[in-house]
């Protein structure tokens, strides 16, 4: 009984320690994956989706300031006539 328990707990831990290996693999092959796409993209001068919402933000700025200039100017022009 003795040896059986000390085989299960052998495969257990071996099984444990693959896991941890597969997990450690995955995680290096994501990184290298990141890196290697980080490069391709900058290499081709492209903007990063953190870039493009940068932009997006400001022309919405860019948007509300002009509507509201734009009623100013119709405010002031009332105002003339």
């Amino acid at each position: 009984m003795q040896s059986r328990n000390r085989v299960l707990e052998d495969v257990s831990q071996l099984v444990t320690n693959a896991m941890g290996v597969a997990q450690g693999a995955r995680e290096e092959a994501e990184t290298a994956m990141k890196s290697w796409l980080d490069r391709w993209l900058a290499a081709r001068n492209l903007a990063t989706r953190e870039e493009l919402d940068a932009v997006r933000a400001m022309a919405m700025k860019a948007r509300e300031e002009n509507k509201a200039l734009a009623a100013r100017i119709e405010a002031l022009e009332g105002k003339k006539k």
